[in-house]
């Protein structure tokens, strides 16, 4: 089944058009994005259930973008009527356009020129086979339950298994002149963290699960939730790594990782303009292995991060950042390509209506290659299978990486011995890792379980993946 379009939008368009006629008699371009989204989050552990909303990606409200001729402005709110549209193009007028006048010393106006606005009418939604709202908070805690309690019965060294879930339904319209633009989506994300204790010894395995859709991801959890709970003890006969350069092959979630953190944000190209990334300076050259191609678009997989157009009413696309080893491209805002002089990927995404458009992620990926992992663990002298990435952190200016694996499976001549170490660091310059990969699995697998933010803030959902690789690796 196909996501419904909002009912509330439905009634607030020829609001917003006429809203949108106005402006156009004032200014050469304007836009409106109107939005309405509904997101809950459930949780279940030994002691807690909860239920809630989940602010940051719930609301209703609407951003106007106008352009005077040489630079842009945006005001944000969330009502509107017919009795409103003077108010709000007076307020653009006397309070928007004044605040340009008061920049902080050194800070200056760019000039932009208009943004290409050509015709199109579009309307699309993604589809579910089991919508959470209708499913109930009741079905959802219960399978919830369910789950958490096949967690904490498999063993009792299992202090703990706390089972969650989260969706986010949201429709948009984007208005501009020539521009009529609707879309519907629903995603659902979850997980198990489950806590295993030995003594005063404690140990925790984390496993996250997305998809394009709604709560039929519940059944997909239920049939790991057991082995979540293994890897848990597993973890209690760990040991700390031997810090050291090693022969390593990546899961795709901790390949997703290594995507996101080394080159996701690397390639955000509002960093090209603030002159805070060095992959700028790499157009064009070599900076990985040629069997890396990496891919970032909202259309370039079926995820969490897919959608139809942007905040800023740029079609999705599917960008190749790099080409068999060679870095091609970044992916961009409206603003930021058109300071850059490219053309915008469709990756300019507000944290809410209430919130700037920023270059940002969406469904970042390597492709797949032609190797079997039985063949790339067999191919180890001495290493290890790195799994269950945790965090991670990048510097785009000097292009280092730091990531925390919870599990690094010793492989000896060829074959996993059933020793783990845990916890462990990966750290490296990012070309340096990537032109080390020398073999790659044809299984290619994403994930969107948890959400990116802008440095510290304006958070936005992504998924991120690929296949399993080999390459050289230090760790600590």
């Amino acid at each position: 089944m196909k996501v419904k379009p909002s009912e509330y939008l439905k009634e607030m368009k020829p609001v917003l058009l006429r809203l949108r006629d106005r402006l156009l008699q004032e200014y050469p371009y304007a836009s409106i994005l109107a939005s309405d989204s509904i997101s809950k989050q459930y949780a279940v552990s030994k002691t807690v259930t909860s239920v809630g909303m989940t602010e940051r990606l719930s609301g209703r409200g609407f951003v106007v973008k106008v352009y005077d001729g040489s630079c842009y402005g945006e005001y944000s709110f969330n009502e509107i009527s017919e009795e409103q549209i003077e108010d709000i193009a007076a307020k653009i007028r006397e309070e928007l356009w004044p605040m340009s006048e008061k920049l902080p010393e050194g800070v200056r106006k760019s000039v932009y020129a208009m943004l290409e606005d050509e015709p199109l009418v579009f309307s699309d939604s993604t589809e579910y086979e089991i919508d959470p709202q209708e499913y109930g908070d009741e079905a959802i805690i219960r399978q919830l339950t369910e789950a958490s309690e096949s967690g904490r019965a498999y063993s009792d060294k299992v202090l703990d298994c706390r089972a969650f879930v989260n969706y986010q339904k949201y429709s948009k319209l984007f208005l501009s002149k020539n521009r009529d633009m609707e879309q519907n989506v629903l995603w659902m994300s979850g997980g198990f963290s489950v806590m295993a204790a030995r003594g005063e010894e404690l140990k925790s395995s984390y496993r996250g699960f997305s998809n394009l859709g709604g709560a039929e991801l519940l059944t997909k959890m239920q049939e790991d939730v057991c082995d979540v709970a293994k890897v848990a003890l597993e973890l209690l006969e760990s040991e700390p790594i031997q810090p050291g350069e090693y022969d390593c092959v990546c899961t795709p979630e901790t390949t997703g990782m290594i995507v996101h953190e080394a080159f996701g944000h690397g390639v955000e190209m509002d960093m090209f303009v603030k002159k805070r990334a060095q992959a700028e300076q790499f157009v064009g050259s070599q900076v990985a292995s040629e069997l890396v191609t990496m891919h970032d678009g909202a259309s370039a997989a079926r995820e969490v991060a897919t959608y139809f157009f942007d905040d800023e009413g740029v079609l999705a696309q599917d960008t190749v950042v790099i080409d068999k080893g060679i870095l091609k491209a970044g992916i961009s805002d409206a603003q930021s390509a058109m300071h850059l002089g490219t053309v915008p990927t469709g990756n300019g995404r507000r944290e809410s209506y209430q919130r700037k458009a920023y270059t940002r992620m969406t469904n970042t990926f390597f492709e797949g290659g032609q190797d079997k992992v039985e063949d790339m663990i067999a191919s180890i002298d001495y290493g290890f299978l790195l799994e269950e990435p945790s965090s991670g952190m990048e510097d785009p200016k000097n292009w280092g990486i730091q990531c925390m694996v919870s599990i690094a499976r010793e492989i000896r001549d060829g074959k996993l011995t059933g020793k783990i170490y845990s916890p462990v660091v990966l750290t490296g310059y990012v070309p340096d890792l990537l032109k080390s990969i020398s073999m790659v699995s044809e299984e290619v697998k994403l994930g969107g379980g948890g959400m990116c933010g802008k440095g510290y803030k304006e958070w936005v959902k992504v998924s991120d993946g690929g296949p399993y690789i080999k390459a050289r690796i230090r760790l600590g």
